[in-house]
C-alpha cells in the first residue's frame, strides 16, 4: 500500500471527531492510527437563537487543542477539518473559524449539505467495491444532529440532498419545554418530531430519488447506536457494529423503547453513550421513518462514513500536489 498520513477532522452539531490514517489514495484502504470522538454540542441552542454559544465554542476548542497534540505526536502529512451543519447556520461562525486556525494551523472548510453527502457516500462506499451482497444503487443516508444527508448512487454520487433535520436539532425544537427535555416525550411531541421528519423527506424526495435504492446504508451516532442495542452488545464494538444489518422490525421496536424510556432507563443502557441519551429518541425516529418511506427491509450499518470520506479525500489530495510538483 502506497500511503500519505493524513489527518481528517469531522465537527457536527452534537460531536467533533478526529481520525489519523495511513490512506492509500487509489483504493481508499487504510491503516487507522488514531479515532476518537468528543460530545461537544456546538450546535446547542443554534436553531433558536442563530448564534453559536460561547460554552460550547470552548468545548469544542477544547477538544481541537487535544487532537492537536495527537496529530503532531503521529506526524500527519496534512489536516482537514471539516464543520459541518451547526457552522454553517450561525451567525458568529468568524469566532468558530478564528479559535481553530489558532490551535490547529488550519482553517474550518464550513462545507455545503451537497458537500457533507459526496464525503459521506465516499467514506460509507469506497470499501463497498465489489461486493456481490448488496444491491445497487445504495442510499446512504448520514443521520447528524442537526441535518440528514441523502446520497443515491452506484459506485459514483447520483444525487444528494441535505434537509434539516437531526436528533439534536429536533429535540431542542419539539422536547425541550422550559429548558429541560420531556422525559418521557408526549404523544403530541412526537407527533410533531414526525411531521418535521415526513416535511424533510418529501424535499429530499425531491433531489433524490429515494425509492429507487436497493440498499440503505445507515452512518453516524444514532444509526450506530441504535446498531448496539439491536446486537445486544454490553460496551461498543465497533467490529461487530460494522456492517451490521439491523431489520425494520428491531429498528422499530428501539424506536418506539428510547421514545417511551425514562432518562435513566436510556442511560442505563451499557451502550448508550452519555450525550446520545437525551437524543437518541429523536435521532432513531428519522431512521424509522426513513426506512418506511423507501420501504427498506433493513439497514445496513457503516462505522466508516464522512470522517473517512475526508481522510480518503485528503490523501488524494495530497497524491495529486506531489505529482503536480
Amino acid at each position: 500500500m502506497s500511503a500519505t498520513r493524513v489527518a481528517g477532522i469531522d465537527c457536527g452539531t452534537n460531536s467533533i471527531r478526529l481520525l489519523v490514517a495511513d490512506c492509500d489514495p487509489a483504493t481508499g484502504e487504510f491503516v487507522e492510527l488514531d479515532r476518537r470522538m468528543t460530545i461537544v454540542r456546538l450546535g446547542q441552542g443554534v436553531d433558536k437563537t442563530g448564534r453559536l454559544a460561547p460554552e460550547a465554542l470552548e468545548r469544542t476548542f477544547a477538544a481541537c487543542r487535544e487532537y492537536a497534540g495527537v496529530i503532531k505526536e503521529l506526524g500527519a502529512e496534512r489536516i482537514r477539518f471539516v464543520a459541518t451543519s451547526a457552522s454553517r447556520d450561525a451567525e458568529n461562525r468568524d469566532d468558530f473559524v478564528r479559535g481553530v486556525l489558532d490551535i490547529l494551523g488550519v482553517e474550518p472548510e464550513v462545507i455545503t449539505g451537497d458537500q457533507e453527502a459526496e464525503f459521506s457516500f465516499t467514506g460509507a462506499t469506497k470499501e463497498l467495491t465489489g461486493r456481490t451482497d448488496m444491491e445497487r444503487p445504495f442510499l446512504v443516508v448520514d443521520i447528524g444532529g442537526g441535518s440528514t444527508e441523502f446520497v443515491v448512487g452506484a459506485d459514483h454520487v447520483r444525487a444528494a440532498r441535505s434537509v434539516d433535520v437531526g436528533c439534536v436539532r429536533m429535540t431542542e425544537r419539539h422536547l425541550v419545554v422550559d429548558g429541560a427535555v420531556t422525559d418521557p416525550p408526549t404523544e403530541e411531541q412526537i407527533a410533531a418530531i414526525r411531521s418535521d421528519i415526513e416535511a424533510a423527506l418529501d424535499l429530499a424526495a425531491e433531489t433524490v430519488p429515494l425509492t429507487e435504492a436497493r440498499t440503505l446504508v445507515g452512518l453516524a451516532g444514532s444509526v450506530t447506536t441504535v446498531a448496539a442495542i439491536a446486537l445486544g452488545l454490553t460496551e461498543y464494538d465497533s467490529a461487530a457494529i460494522h456492517h451490521s444489518r439491523i431489520p425494520y422490525a428491531t429498528v422499530r421496536e428501539i424506536s418506539e423503547r428510547m421514545l417511551t424510556a425514562t432518562h435513566a432507563e436510556r442511560a442505563a443502557i451499557p451502550v448508550m453513550h452519555p450525550g446520545r441519551v437525551d437524543v437518541i429518541g429523536a435521532g432513531a425516529l428519522v431512521l424509522l421513518a426513513i426506512m418506511e418511506r423507501i420501504g427498506a427491509e433493513e439497514v445496513v450499518v457503516s462505522e466508516h462514513d464522512i470522517l473517512d470520506g475526508i481522510a480518503i479525500k485528503t490523501a488524494e489530495d495530497v497524491e495529486a500536489d506531489k505529482q503536480r510538483t
